[in-house]
């Protein structure tokens, strides 16, 4: 889905407006659709408390307030304006729901202090800030201020989640410079498209987990705006890995050949094995050196093969569709994997030691003998180069794809995806829980898999990051706490991750 300024997303709704749709169904459908996704990220019904500002993103909130309202929410309102600066229609959407609006802030704060009281972690305690939209500019002053502070003080003393509508307050839609009050969304609920200012580093942490609410009377021809940056969403990805023919076999989804394990580090090819077979590899076998195969065979799972080798160069003479290369290799045999990287002619996924073992050795991307994704977090980016220490993250993807003609996955908060002549791809899902050894070996093993289904690697890997994200916000549910979160729980949820982008959730 393509990225628009706040500008650029102006016109399209006056065109919707010019083409007959009127600001109400706007508001009414974005409103209905923020209250579903509220519903289904929160794992609702529970508490909202709904910070509102006088305009349309204030009427918004209040569509979304009655729509959970409807559905067994208990909402308390907080209007940041007297009723007489409202805007006719947000006035409007405020009487035609029966929700009253308390006096004080304080009944907010017993209202949330009492769900927790009385309900544990069960109920969802969540606050919707629809302050400001996308027209709003400069420094939070005044009852806006107030209130973005009021919102971060209430995430940071009770138990609550932060939704924000179309964009945090605070947040610029164009730059992403974020002013010092400036809200701390747990979820940035986006409207019809994505706002250039949401994918800025600055803006990261204010976001949270970005999702698109789509409108029907907002659409774009991709040939508007051809060769834009995008976010990877269930709409864009779901049709690269359509549902397979009844008489699909083994062969046709991919035989994947993983190069991992060392000692002390066995279970990341463990890890990575799994993943690879949760995300619908055909047949799968993790190749090790003969003298950690006693080690690690007995712990794999029944459906993996394990091959042992005396040198990491057998595999070249495998029967393979995919190789990934290096969750918890270790460094002892790096000419080999050198050697492997540059001569393998399968689509290679290269992580973890790998990538480190190539570090000062790139030119063999120059004449690798396939295409290969490269999927570094900071750390080892900063290995594979070192000025990337120094730019933004779009920079170094930008940078490092226009020098090498392979696809490039850059791990964090914000996964970004490039490849040369394709847009610059973000990821949208994911959880801080995320933050712990042996993510990256998961999403080695799931962008396998998915090259091995035919995808291009820089199809595997958005379609990957999405996956695993997902899977990670599933994993936490009943864990009901992103510390706990671990790698094989992401891989236990991948199957219902596939089945939530296919259809179309959040």
């Amino acid at each position: 889905m393509k990225i628009l300024t706040g500008t650029e997303m102006k016109a399209l709704e006056e065109r919707a407006l010019a083409d007959g749709a009127t600001a109400e169904a706007l508001m009414n459908e974005a409103g209905r659709s923020i209250g579903q996704a509220v519903q289904s990220l929160a794992s609702g019904p529970g508490k909202c408390v709904v910070h509102f500002g006088k305009g349309h993103n204030g009427g918004d909130a209040l569509v979304a307030a009655a729509w959970l309202s409807d559905e067994g929410w208990e909402i308390e309102l907080r209007p940041a304006f007297p009723r007489s600066e409202w805007s006719e229609l947000t006035a409007q959407k405020r009487d035609e729901i029966k929700i009253e609006v308390p006096e004080q802030m304080g009944n907010a704060w017993r209202m949330m202090q009492s769900a927790r009281d009385s309900h544990g972690s069960a109920t969802p305690l969540v606050v919707l800030d629809g302050l400001l939209g996308i027209g709003a500019g400069g420094p939070l002053r005044g009852p806006i201020r107030d209130a973005a502070r009021a919102i971060n003080q209430l995430r940071a003393t009770q138990p609550a989640r932060v939704f924000a509508l179309d964009l945090p307050t605070g947040v610029d839609a164009d730059t992403g410079a974020v002013d010092p009050d400036a809200v701390l969304a747990d979820y940035t609920l986006t409207i019809g498209y994505p706002k250039a200012g949401l994918l800025s580093d600055a803006a990261t942490r204010h976001v949270g987990r970005l999702a698109v609410v789509n409108l029907d009377d907002l659409t774009l021809d991709d040939e508007d705006y051809p060769g834009r940056e995008m976010v990877a969403t269930p709409e864009t990805l779901r049709r690269l890995l359509p549902l397979r023919n009844f008489e699909t076999h083994k062969g046709q989804c991919g035989r994947v050949g993983i190069v991992a394990g060392s000692r002390g580090m066995l279970g990341a090819a463990h890890l990575a094995a799994d993943a690879c077979l949760f995300s619908g590899a055909g047949l799968v076998t993790v190749f090790v050196t003969e003298d950690i195969y006693p080690l690690v065979a007995p712990c794999m799972s029944a459906e993996i093969m394990v091959q042992p080798v005396k040198s990491y160069l057998e595999v070249l003479d495998a029967r393979l569709d995919v190789l990934a290369i290096g969750p918890g290799l270790g460094q002892s045999r790096a000419s080999e994997i050198r050697q492997l990287i540059e001569r393998a002619p399968q689509p290679t996924v290269v992580d973890a030691d790998a990538l480190n073992i190539l570090a000062g050795h790139l030119h063999l991307l120059d004449r690798a003998a396939g295409p290969r994704l490269l999927t570094p977090h900071p750390g080892e980016m900063a290995r594979l180069d070192p000025l990337s220490t120094s730019r933004s993250r779009r920079a170094t993807v930008e940078a490092f794809t226009e020098r090498w003609p392979h696809t490039l996955l850059l791990k964090g908060a914000r996964t970004l995806v490039g490849q040369r002549d394709h847009p610059l791809s973000y990821n949208t899902t994911g959880t801080p829980g995320m933050a712990t050894g042996g993510m990256g070996d998961v999403l080695t093993g799931v962008c396998a898999a998915l090259a091995g289904q035919g995808l291009a690697l820089y199809d595997a890997a958005r379609f990957g990051a999405w996956l695993c994200g997902h899977a990670a916000e599933l994993g936490i549910q009943p864990l009901e706490a992103e510390e706990a979160l671990i790698p094989s729980a992401v891989t236990d949820h991948l199957g219902a991750a596939l089945h939530d982008l296919r259809c179309n959730c959040w």
